[in-house]
């Protein structure tokens, strides 16, 4: 419990170092490729999201899921890929081949759709190489580069306001 505790601090120390020297470019970058980040507990409704992405015409294999589970037991087979609090060490080492790969991945948007404010979800946000991160939390506004405040079950309206949004920022046609 205390190590863990320790842990904690450790990472969001990383996040809040990662989110201060964070420099924003603002381009008007068409969007090709999406990743997005779930909370599974809050949201798990795969389709939703790929009719948002037939509808704003980005293709099925430039759009990659990762979704948080609290228990690596629970994980179900439908998704791409997976994480949990095993994942990280300290000072924000991820311990997670495809967390990493995602992570990594220069991503034209990044949708991070979760209302809770967890630490894991936040440094796989803070980590991102996505060029233009979008959030529905406002809990660290420094984390995204867009905010659209909704409910996780909200999907219907939350696809509404991204594409009004996107096409007044020029990021979609």
């Amino acid at each position: 419990m205390f190590l863990k505790r320790f842990k904690e601090k450790s990472n969001q120390k990383y996040i809040n170092s990662i989110l201060e020297s964070r420099h924003v470019v603002a381009d008007s970058r068409k969007i090709e490729s999406v990743g997005i980040i779930l909370n599974f507990d809050e949201f798990n409704n795969y389709d939703a999201f790929l009719s948002l992405f037939k509808e704003i015409k980005i293709l099925e294999n430039k759009v990659k899921f990762i979704a948080f589970i609290t228990d690596e037991k629970l994980t179900p087979n439908s998704w791409d890929a997976f994480f949990n609090p095993k994942n990280f060490g300290w000072k924000g080492k991820i311990e997670n081949v495809e967390l990493e790969e995602f992570v990594n991945t220069e991503f034209d948007a990044l949708i991070s759709y979760y209302k809770e404010d967890s630490l894991e979800l936040n440094l796989v946000t803070a980590l991102s190489k996505a060029n233009f991160k979008i959030g529905i939390s406002g809990k660290d506004d420094r984390l995204h580069d867009f905010i659209i405040n909704v409910k996780p079950d909200e999907i219907e309206l939350f696809k509404m306001e991204l594409i009004k949004y996107l096409k007044v920022l020029n990021k979609i046609q």
